[in-house]
C-alpha cells in the first residue's frame, strides 16, 4: 500500500512539473518575429487590409501573451523588430492589431515605453 501511495505521489509531482513548465513558458523574440513575418510586406506598404496569414500571427501572438511579463516582452521584441526593419510605415504598424481584430494594451511603435504595460 505504501508503495502504491509513493508511486501516486511521484506521478502527481511529475504532472505538476510538466504543467508548471508549460504555464511559465514565456514569449520569445523568435516567436514574435516568426508570428509577424507574414506582416512585413504589409507593414512596408500603403496599408489596406493585412493578409490572413499576418492576422493569424497577430492573433496567435496576442493569445500567447497572456500575462504582464509576456506582454512586456512582446512589446520589447516588437520594438526591436520594428527598428531592425527599415521602411515600416508607422500608421500601418499602429493600426495592425485593430485591423486584425485584436486589442493590445499599447501602440506598436519604436517609441512605446514597454515598462508601463500592465
Amino acid at each position: 500500500m505504501a508503495s502504491m501511495l509513493m508511486k501516486m505521489a511521484c506521478m502527481v509531482v511529475a504532472c505538476m512539473v510538466v504543467f508548471a513548465a508549460h504555464a511559465e513558458a514565456a514569449i520569445t523574440c523568435g516567436k514574435v518575429a516568426s508570428s509577424l513575418l507574414p506582416c512585413l510586406n504589409y507593414l512596408k506598404g500603403p496599408g489596406g487590409m493585412p493578409p490572413p496569414a499576418c492576422c493569424a500571427g497577430v492573433k496567435g501572438l496576442s493569445s500567447a501573451a497572456s500575462n504582464t511579463a509576456d506582454r512586456k516582452t512582446a512589446c520589447d521584441c516588437l520594438k526591436k523588430s520594428y527598428n531592425a526593419s527599415p521602411g515600416i510605415v508607422a500608421s500601418t504598424a499602429a493600426s495592425l492589431p485593430s485591423k486584425c481584430g485584436v486589442n493590445i494594451p499599447y501602440k506598436i511603435s519604436p517609441n512605446t515605453d514597454c515598462t508601463k504595460i500592465h
